[in-house]
């Protein structure tokens, strides 16, 4: 298995401020991590087009194991990402649009789409990861004169007009970066969602295949009701997960609480939509300021906010990193070490269970994620990249910069070279003093 992006040359996509003075008679937007309809710069139009067509594709390669190894996305992000399309397709049909969704691959896919229905304007929002970001590029080399490229900052806190610092500048640390950025506070409002949109081409294809017809394993994948809580996909979901959460005070109690191991509470639990896109960070910013308006700021509310900073540290430094994020060479073959990590069977029961967890439900606390992480590298000598794509598998919250970017972290082989090294044991003693979390995943 290759490590994703081998080149380390990079190539932008050729246009990222919103078009302007011709008018545009047939959008596509090309949806990817970005499933919404509140807060999306690709659903709002200085002058609407005649049509619009919404597509999203789902690369056939995801699906595709190599010999030595597993398929890029697991049955749980699969089911997610489903739920979300679905839900999806159901908000953009109550206001006069709809939803195509294909599997192969994203390029030609949607290339022929552009040519088949003479479109003239292709919106995608500009990604961080490699391997997106290689995408719009070969579909810019493949598209006409006559259609215009636009792609947009989406989902982070800032875009990169508003960045206190550019991407070719951004620091080695997270804490200058947070600095910087808190000197230059300036983070827009989230948009509204659309009241209406444009219709949808004559003729154009619509709808999504089932689950079951991609893949199905994920259509009767089903959490463990062991780890309390059932991410279900979309953007209403998302949106009432963060109500909930907000409700139940919190924010007033989250920097105390978030590196617990067992509830539903403990933690936000809103990654799973800020990765797929069916909530945006600034939807997430607005909510907790409005909270704090009502109940007062603290150190605990802030921290979600500095959570969501890491978050876009991780997007810009992943812009900045290019290909580099993904490590410079062919990953190794899988050890045995590798094998009883994957399946929590290491012998040590902090690192079992987390490991366990992860498999059964498709996600994990990040006191947990950092622990397994941790004795993968250092403890058994594992590679950190084979580490990173078993997250990749397995996360329901799958996001290429943050996962890859604290992988690195971890391993020490990123910005921060020191590496981050926990003594398991301690950590088990200090977040699990009475075996809750452990007898909890490996009782069985």
């Amino acid at each position: 298995m290759l490590a994703r992006g081998a080149l380390l040359q990079r190539a932008l996509p050729p246009r990222s401020t919103p078009p302007g003075g011709r008018l545009v008679s047939r959008v596509l937007v090309w949806l990817r991590g970005d499933l919404r309809l509140a807060d999306n710069p690709l659903l709002h139009f200085q002058r609407p087009p005649e049509s619009l067509l919404c597509v999203y594709i789902l690369d056939r390669d995801w699906l595709q194991a190599p010999d030595d190894g597993v398929t890029r996305i697991g049955p749980a992000r699969l089911r997610f990402l489903w739920e979300s399309l679905i839900a999806l397709r159901g908000e953009l049909l109550s206001r006069g649009s709809d939803l195509l969704v294909r599997l192969g691959d994203p390029v030609a896919e949607i290339a022929w789409l552009v040519e088949h229905h003479r479109i003239d304007q292709v919106s995608v929002r500009r990604d961080a990861g490699w391997d997106e970001t290689q995408a719009v590029s070969r579909l810019a080399r493949r598209l006409g004169p006559e259609v215009t490229l636009w792609c947009p900052d989406s989902g982070t806190l800032f875009d990169e007009a508003r960045l206190p610092i550019a991407v070719e500048a951004l620091p080695p640390s997270f804490s200058s970066f947070r600095r910087r950025a808190e000197r230059h506070w300036a983070v827009p409002s989230a948009m509204s969602a659309p009241v209406s949109l444009p219709p949808w081409p004559e003729a154009a294809s619509r709808g999504l295949p089932s689950l079951t017809g991609v893949c199905t394993e994920a259509a009767g994948w089903r959490p463990d009701p062991r780890g309390e809580f059932d991410f279900v996909g979309g953007e209403a979901a998302g949106r009432e997960r963060l109500a909930h959460y907000l409700a139940q005070g919190g924010p007033g109690r989250y920097k105390q609480t978030r590196n617990a191991l067992n509830g539903p509470d403990f933690s936000t639990r809103l990654s799973p939509w800020l990765a797929h896109g069916c909530l945006s960070a600034r939807q997430v910013h607005d909510a907790v300021r409005a909270w704090e308006a009502r109940h007062g700021a603290s150190d605990s509310s802030y921290w979600i906010v500095v959570e969501l900073l890491w978050r876009d540290y991780f997007h810009w430094a992943a812009r900045q990193e290019g290909a580099a994020l993904y490590g410079p060479r062919q990953l190794p073959m899988a050890r045995e070490a590798l094998e009883a990590w994957c399946r929590g069977r290491t012998g040590m029961p902090l690192v079992d269970a987390a490991m366990r967890e992860l498999a059964a439900t498709g996600w994990l606390s990040n006191r947990a994620r950092q622990n397994a992480a941790s004795y993968l590298v250092h403890e058994l000598g594992g590679d950190w990249r084979l580490g990173a794509a078993w997250f990749e598998h397995c996360l329901i919250d799958y996001d290429a910069a943050s996962n890859w970017g604290n992988w690195r972290y971890v391993a020490g082989v990123g910005r921060d070279r020191r590496g981050q090294r926990f003594d398991v044991p301690w950590q088990a003693e200090r977040y699990d003093p009475r075996g809750h979390y452990v007898t909890r995943w490996l009782s069985a």
